[in-house]
């Protein structure tokens, strides 16, 4: 199938259910953390499929691919952030196991995405 939109690609779409799936997490979240970890954690897995759809309407090739790289950094950044909610007990390993795979996923087909672009270029 030929990619005719941001929205054909698969780790987009994973993101934004991501996002669903982090959000949802985040209601459980003591209040006090609402200004804190659970508003780093929206941004940074926002910036997930934002950054792969924005890349995606780029003109050149290597602006997609560091905007791609943008996305990478954002899903690193939440994994970290929720391995300091871990830390803290807002949350178990256990609760979030379903985000964490699908992080792994989504950073391996970023991997694989920026790998075929830039060996075109």
């Amino acid at each position: 199938m030929k990619v005719k939109s941001y929205r054909d690609l698969i780790v987009w779409q994973k993101s934004v259910d991501l996002v669903t799936e982090v959000y949802k997490i985040l209601r459980s979240f003591p209040e006090e953390e609402k200004f804190g970890l659970t508003s780093q954690l929206k941004r940074s897995c926002i910036s997930i499929p934002s950054n792969i759809a924005e890349g995606y309407g780029r003109k050149y090739i290597k602006d997609y691919v560091r905007f791609l790289q943008i996305s990478r950094g954002s899903l690193f950044e939440m994994q970290t952030q929720f391995q300091i909610c871990i830390n803290l007990g807002f949350t178990t390993k256990k609760q979030i196991n379903t985000i964490l795979e699908t992080s792994i996923e989504i950073e391996k087909m970023l991997n694989a995405l920026i790998k075929k672009l830039t060996a075109n270029t």
